[in-house]
């Protein structure tokens, strides 16, 4: 027997996607784009998992935007503009973009596909799909013999609205974050009900999920993801992708949604193009990876030496977080610099001897050339070893296992297999490689069976020099 759709809306989704699918759409409309999802974790699956996922993901292609929602949209959300909400009420999910199976060790295996501004909306439903599933098929002993009863409701509301009153007591600042890993629909919807109903003036600030801030009139926050910074490393630089992302967001955005991600590539090297200029202009920071309490440091003191006042600054707090670790970051930051916190799994998914997925989807490759994500913490590094072996390097993280020479051999190698032009894309990655490494020297990039070679700006005021109006989107800066 079939199970009815879990994902019932489209904007049963997190913010961050569609500011993202809007930046997107007016600065890189014909990028390409694949998804990989990564189980970091030991939860395997099973046959009926698999069959039950496909038949969630069809489903997905009879979604659109309801008359309400709309309307909602258009007078709710001020920056989103007028085509793109035109645009939204047309989307509909693709289902040929995503492929899934089960690997010889039962693991799950996902790709999406397809052009950047159509696949970016799968990953939020989609891991809410997967931990939905997972913990009705497959982990069944935490519910007894029905999921969801109104036991484990009740149970679940004043669990949540105990979290609250710690939050509030210590005048924590936070918001739902919980979509993609939550435990089912009814999860989160009973979390940020509890939110709501026993809210304190410096408490729940709103959630995540644009579907529950229309359901309970709270306010949906989300500003900018990974996959952002990943992309562009791409399309314009990975040297500078920081710099870029963030100039970029504010040609589409102007003063709205400054919050900046700081660690795709580690917090150390971003604040070498956090500048003056973006400082001032973002109103704060988002820390989702590494020691929170360095990184405040760190922060206030890149802030300090800007002459910006950090007490006018903003730290929003996102890695793995619980009630007692925000209350500690909240003490430790107090009469220093804001901060507010986005608190996911331990709101959507905190059940004793039951433990959450810990799964991501992530942006694997950019018109064909792969993406990786550093982080501040080694257990959230992704992507292809090459390439993560690569960005480290040029990041200053750790070095290159092999010297020039090697590499240079290996790069040739792959060029002497293609004779008819058939591997165009794997010599565009390799060639891509080959100039990360020797960046001090003209960058000579395939295309078309000619070369095209440029100077590129190598120090942090070069960067700023440039005339970013005149910019040619997607010229494939280092």
């Amino acid at each position: 027997m079939r199970r009815k759709p879990i994902i019932n809306s489209m904007l049963d989704t997190d913010l961050y996607k569609l500011t993202m699918m809007q930046a997107v759409l007016e600065l890189f409309p014909t990028a390409n784009v694949t998804y990989r999802f990564s189980n970091r974790g030991d939860h395997r699956f099973n046959e009926e998992f698999l069959s039950e996922l496909k038949q969630q993901i069809e489903y997905m292609s009879q979604l659109s935007l309801s008359d309400n929602e709309y309307s909602w949209i258009k007078n709710t959300i001020p920056f989103f503009k007028p085509d793109y909400v035109e645009y939204l009420k047309n989307y509909h999910f693709n289902p040929s973009e995503v492929s899934c199976k089960l690997s010889a060790n039962k693991d799950l295996e996902i790709e999406i596909s397809g052009l950047w501004h159509r696949t970016i909306l799968w990953e939020v439903p989609l891991m809410a799909i997967i931990s939905e599933l997972y913990f009705s098929l497959i982990d069944k002993m935490w519910y007894g013999e029905s999921v969801f009863n109104n036991l484990i409701i009740s149970k679940q509301y004043d669990l949540a609205s105990g979290k609250a009153r710690l939050l509030n007591e210590a005048g924590c600042v936070y918001a739902d974050f919980g979509t993609r890993r939550r435990r089912s629909y009814v999860s989160q919807d009973t979390i940020i009900k509890a939110f709501v109903e026993r809210r304190e003036p410096s408490g729940c600030i709103g959630t995540s999920n644009i579907h529950f801030a229309m359901k309970y009139g709270i306010k949906p926050i989300g500003t900018m993801a990974h996959e952002w910074f990943m992309g562009i490393s791409v399309l314009e630089s990975l040297r500078h992708a920081n710099f870029y992302a963030l100039q970029d967001w504010i040609r589409v955005y102007n003063a709205d949604l400054g919050i900046a991600l700081t660690d795709t590539y580690g917090t150390k090297y971003f604040w070498g193009n956090f500048n003056k200029r973006l400082a001032k202009l973002y109103d704060g920071i988002r820390h989702d990876s590494g020691d929170p309490f360095l990184f405040a440091d760190s922060a206030i003191l890149h802030y300090q030496e800007l002459g910006i006042d950090p007490l006018s600054k903003t730290i929003v707090f996102s890695d793995s977080l619980d009630t007692q670790k925000a209350i500690k970051i909240q003490e430790y930051c107090k009469n220093k610099i804001k901060c507010s916190f986005g608190i996911g799994t331990h709101f959507t998914n905190h059940y004793k001897d039951s433990p959450a997925l810990n799964i991501v989807i992530k942006l694997w490759s950019c018109e064909g050339i792969p993406v990786v994500k550093l982080s501040d913490s080694t257990g959230k590094t992704m992507g292809d070893p090459d390439a993560v072996r690569i960005a480290k390097w040029i990041f200053g993280d750790k070095g290159l296992n092999e010297d020039i020479i090697q590499i240079t051999q290996r790069i040739q190698n792959c060029w002497s297999h293609d004779s008819d032009g058939s591997q165009l894309k794997n010599k565009k990655y390799i060639t891509h490689l080959f100039s990360l490494v020797f960046n001090d020297l003209p960058k000579a990039i395939l295309g078309s069976g000619t070369y095209r070679t440029q100077y590129l700006p190598h120090e942090k005021n070069d960067v700023e020099r440039e005339d970013k109006s005149n910019r040619k989107r997607g010229s494939n800066r280092i």
